[in-house]
């Protein structure tokens, strides 16, 4: 990633406490299909499947097969285990929840001159934020304080005046503020400059440096869609149809950065620092998809759907403190803290601003053994999705008159640089027994991320099984998911930054009824 876009972002002022680790803004577009029990065991794969309210949300041409009219409840739940490599430390945590998959109703009815129309009305959990993360290790590298000292050096401020100033983050005014970064004359300067002690203290006069990092992440919310869907049919052979949904977004973030000094040299100015940060964000978005799906044969369904980005609008509140123990620099032994709230005038800051999400493309096929008109002749499928998702497109906007863009165009050409495109694929199958089904799947989430270094991928292994009888379903279906990912817990924009590695394994259960009206 090119040094110079960090900095910008480093020194862009107050805004970077919303959008610092470029990582974050994945969790609105890097989430998998979450489809109602039977769709969500064949892998997700739907696209050219139809006959299912998850249709909805993934090619609302689906829904074209529906020639009467259901009512359909998904609830579920899920339960995650975190395994973190930090330097070489490895440390684990759990976090468990319920959710809610496609919810609602959904018909058809008999038009005009062979077209068949349906429509869907559908609330879904698109995405679950629901996560705890945390890791730990010692560190002779960087120090976090060091991208609060590169920010003070670049912002064009006295080192007297960044506490108080709107420009600089909070991050760095708490920094400031406590003189956990400081000036002063290095060897063979004549004039100061801006460090950081936990890194100064460690190495003036040839001492040694070393810190224990240890990193918290707790994330509560979800985007919960709620979705109005319709299709239309041509003599069961051609369907097409289009949704509009309206994502509505709640995110808490709780961290804790702790930095140790481990040397075991009480007279080095720096015993230990902690950066206590919660970041809360609601929103609303609107989007739209659209698809097709044509049978060139009666056992081969081909499906095409494109998703639009969601634009979305954000409002972002954030609290933070710092607490820090110097030793005898500068103050007298003990801690010293304070909060972003004193320094904004007794009340936390709020932003506001806007993301628009990435383009989705889908293309899908699928097999039906005996494809006739009875469904209960049907004796199942095999079906596939590829979906291309153009993370790269990402981009933020501002929406407030004091900002010139400036900061936004930034984040964007750094997430550019830092993200790449990416292919997702789902395939799944269903064998039926009179009334009873049972299914498999499989669903592969590629990198979002450009750096070969940043291992990241998600998988999901599925099966369930199926009753359909007198106009009533009930399906049940377990998931296990197998993710990749990294954490940041700071950014450095004159080094290498150090980051964990994040092995996530975990089960989802899901439960679906529907019944005919």
């Amino acid at each position: 990633m090119k040094k110079n876009l960090l900095l910008a972002i480093l020194t862009c002022g107050s805004l970077t406490a919303f959008t610092q680790i470029p990582e974050d803004v994945l969790k609105y577009s890097w989430q998998p299909v979450n489809g109602t029990a039977r769709i969500n065991a064949v892998g997700g794969a739907m696209g050219s499947l139809g006959g299912d309210i998850s249709a909805t949300f993934v090619n609302p041409a689906g829904i074209g097969f529906f020639k009467t009219t259901e009512f359909v409840l998904s609830p579920g739940y899920s339960f995650l285990k975190n395994k973190s490599n930090f330097r070489g430390t490895f440390n684990t945590d759990k976090n468990s929840g319920f959710g809610l998959g496609p919810t609602g109703i959904v018909g058809g009815w008999q038009g005009h001159n062979k077209w068949n129309n349906s429509l869907s009305l559908a609330v879904n959990r698109t995405a679950n934020f629901s996560n705890k993360v945390f890791y730990q290790g010692d560190n002779d590298f960087s120090s976090a304080a060091e991208q609060f000292a590169a920010e003070a050096a670049s912002s064009g401020l006295s080192i007297d005046d960044i506490p108080g100033s709107n420009s600089v983050s909070f991050g760095t005014r708490m920094a400031v503020y406590n003189y956990l970064v400081d000036t002063t004359t290095l060897p063979g300067r004549t004039t100061p400059d801006v460090i950081s002690l936990a890194m100064w203290g460690g190495l003036k006069e040839g001492g040694d440096f070393l810190v224990n990092q240890s990193h918290s992440v707790e994330t509560t919310g979800g985007i919960t869609e709620i979705a109005l869907a319709y299709a239309t049919n041509y003599e069961d052979k051609f369907y097409v149809g289009g949704s509009v949904g309206l994502p509505i977004v709640r995110y808490t973030k709780t961290s804790k950065l702790r930095e140790e000094d481990v040397t075991g040299n009480t007279d080095n100015n720096f015993s230990f620092s902690e950066l206590s940060e919660r970041f809360t964000t609601k929103g609303a978005g609107i989007n739209a998809k659209i698809g097709v799906i044509y049978k060139p044969a009666d056992f081969i369904r081909l499906g095409l759907a494109v998703h639009t980005p969601t634009w979305y609008s954000f409002t972002d509140t954030y609290s933070g403190s710092m607490t820090v123990n110097l030793e005898n620099y500068r103050t007298t032994p003990g801690n010293t803290s304070v909060s972003s709230s004193v320094l904004n005038g007794g009340v936390d800051p709020v932003y506001k601003y806007e993301l628009v999400s990435p383009w989705k493309v889908m293309v899908s096929g699928s097999y039906v053994l005996r494809e006739i008109e009875d469904v209960r002749q049907q004796k199942g499928f095999l079906t596939a999705d590829i979906e291309y998702v153009g993370y790269r497109s990402n981009k933020f906007q501002n929406a407030e008159d004091y900002d010139d863009n400036g900061y936004y165009a930034a984040v964007n050409d750094v997430m550019k640089n830092y993200y790449k495109n990416a292919l997702n694929f789902r395939v799944g199958g269903e064998l039926k027994f009179t009334t009873i089904m049972g299914r498999l799947g499989f669903a592969y989430y590629g990198s979002p991320y450009k750096d070969k270094e940043l291992k990241a991928n998600k998988m999901f292994i599925s099966g369930g099984l199926g009753y359909r009888n007198a106009g009533m379903f009930i399906d049940l279906t377990y998931a296990h998911g197998l993710h990749k990912d990294v954490s940041f817990p700071y950014r450095l924009p004159d080094k290498a930054n150090t980051f964990a590695n994040v092995k996530s394994s975990g089960g989802n259960v899901s439960l679906t009824l529907g019944f005919k009206i």
